[in-house]
């Protein structure tokens, strides 16, 4: 085979699956943190978009690291309600965190989205 066939034929294989990769970007829910290192005792900001739908009752944000724990749940109106929510958590102590997001509706859990982060401070080992 000559390299032009190997080109066009390759050329389309690379372009449906970066289409497939991107149809599948489409989340239930995402964090946005700008950020991934704090020092302590951190105030950690973020944002949250969860995709409007009639299914969505509750978001549930956590923050864990094993040593300390967060959390806040936000009661959601379904498809009506806004699609960016801002969090703070204050005071967090030295670790490593996980950031977590859940949608869940009246019986499951729709979508979970996570994002680690690091609190730098003398108790990080």
């Amino acid at each position: 085979m000559k390299r032009r066939t190997i080109a066009w034929l390759v050329v389309p294989v690379l372009l449906i699956t970066a289409g497939a990769v991107k149809s599948n970007a489409n989340n239930v829910v995402e964090i946005t943190l700008h950020g991934h290192y704090f020092s302590e005792p951190a105030t950690v900001r973020f944002i949250v978009a969860v995709q409007p739908n009639a299914d969505n009752r509750t978001l549930r944000i956590e923050a864990d690291s094993g040593e300390m724990f967060r959390a806040s749940e936000v009661a959601l109106m379904g498809a009506g309600e806004k699609r960016l929510h801002t969090f703070t958590f204050k005071n967090l102590s030295a670790g490593n965190y996980t950031l977590r997001a859940q949608v869940l509706s009246s019986s499951d859990v729709r979508g979970t989205a996570t994002n680690e982060m690091v609190v730098t401070g003398m108790g990080l080992r």
